[in-house]
Formats: C-alpha cells, structure tokens, sequence
C-alpha cells in the first residue's frame, strides 16, 4: 500500500463505525485530503531551479459539516497536513514550511459544499536570497459541490464527486471568468475589465470573494453602482445579479460547469 493510499486510510478510519453513517449526507474528510493535493497541484510556481506550491490552505465548511466532527478536528487537520506534506515530496515541491491547513466556518456554504483557499506564507526566518519563494497573493477560494443532491443512503456509498463552480461576469455579451479575489471594473485600461462607457468612472466598482460569497463594492464612482435597479455601496451577489455601472448592465454568474 502506497504512502498516500495508507493516510488516505487513516483519515477514513477517523470516522467509521458508528460515525460513519452520519458523515455519508456531509463533506467526507478523504474528499478534503484529495481536493486539498488538487489545489497544490494548481498553485504551482516555477522558480530558477525549484517548483514552490502553497504552505497554508484554508478549509471553509457549513456550520453542519463542521460540527459533525467539532471532537476530531484536531485528529483531522493532521492528518491533511501529512496527506499534503507526503504528496509534495513524491511529487518534488518545494514548500517553504511544512503545510498548514486550518479550518473554518462560512455560513454560506450549503452541507455538502466546501471551499479551499491558498497562499504561500513566509516563514519567520527568512530564507537565503537562493532559494527565496516568490511572493503570493492568496488565491481565490474555490468552491466545491456535490454532482447529485446529496440523500441519506441506508448501505454504503462512495462519496459524491464534486466539482468546481465557475464564476463569471458577462459585459456586452462577452464572458469573463473571475479567478482572483479582487475584480475591478471601470474605464480605466489597468481594470481587470475594461468598461469602454463615458457614464462609467476610471475605477468604478469591485467584485470581492470573501470566502464563499461575492460582493460588490462602489469605489466612488461619479454615478454609483446598481444590483437589479437597486443603487448600492455594497451587496452581496447571487447567480443572474445584474449589476448595473454607468450605462452597462455586467451580469454575475456562478454555476457548475
């Protein structure tokens, strides 16, 4: 048995027996640990001679999945920190600390529904100029839910596949999917989208992830933002929200793929 496949077995084992089915209608830990080698995966960054990946990962769960194992978390976040650890030795990363993972709360997650969040975090020595990391903001949460309406089962199930949700903002017809935390809109050529609107101000308003939820903020423009006719400083958003800024409608979307 494979080093990995071996954690991946502890991780379950935490959770058997008379726990276990309970935890077939909520998030399952080993779907955590795989989900959580994914977002190293893709948080690569290539260096001179090394490929540095996150050292801190943030798990936000429904206040349900949390409490279902609140008296083995401790247990669970260890063992996700080998899982990770043992996942970027086979694969060769370079990691500035052993990985963190630290779990937390987002009401607006649904039970079955969980986010990840990564960033590199210095450690409190520096390192060597050689083999400094570059810098990192953190990365988007990404937002995982389940394929299927998630039922109580009488006979053990696999757990459900999940995938990732996309987001996007659609301005005149054109779709731009919204993969960095901070997106902001105006007439400006250094927005993150340019809005060629002489109603709209240079930098005219932001859409925030603030864990699993997205907002939108007016940055002071001349002629204010609007949601679905409504004139805001700022609001939360929903799938189909029209925001409304100068004479252009950008509608948000968040949808499977």
């Amino acid at each position: 048995m494979s080093v990995l496949r071996s954690i991946e077995s502890k991780i379950e084992g935490l959770f058997e027996g008379v726990f276990g089915r309970a935890f077939r209608t909520h998030v399952q830990p080993v779907e955590l640990a795989r989900k959580l080698a994914k977002e190293m995966d893709e948080h690569r960054s290539v260096s001179v001679s090394r490929v540095y990946v996150p050292n801190e990962y943030t798990v936000y769960l429904s206040s349900g999945d949390r409490q279902q194992f609140a008296s083995y978390e401790g247990s669970l976040v260890g063992e996700l920190q080998e899982y990770l650890a043992e996942h970027a030795r086979r694969e060769a990363y370079a990691l500035l600390t052993p990985p963190q993972v630290l779990i937390t709360t987002d009401e607006d997650l649904a039970t079955g529904e969980f986010g990840i969040a990564t960033r590199v975090v210095q450690p409190e020595v520096p390192l060597p100029k050689a083999a400094a990391a570059p810098s990192a903001e953190p990365a988007a949460t990404m937002i995982y839910r389940p394929r299927a309406p998630i039922v109580p089962e009488a006979v053990e199930q696999p757990p459900a596949e999940v995938e990732r949700e996309v987001v996007t903002l659609t301005v005149d017809g054109r779709s731009y999917p919204v993969t960095a935390r901070q997106v902001v809109l105006g007439r400006s050529r250094e927005c993150d989208i340019r809005v060629p609107d002489a109603n709209v101000s240079r930098r005219h308003a932001e859409v925030r992830q603030e864990g699993a939820t997205h907002w939108v903020l007016d940055l002071g423009s001349t002629n204010g933002t609007e949601v679905n006719g409504r004139r805001v400083e700022r609001e939360k958003l929903s799938d189909g929200d029209r925001i409304t800024i100068g004479s252009t409608d950008v509608v948000f979307g968040r949808s499977l793929p």
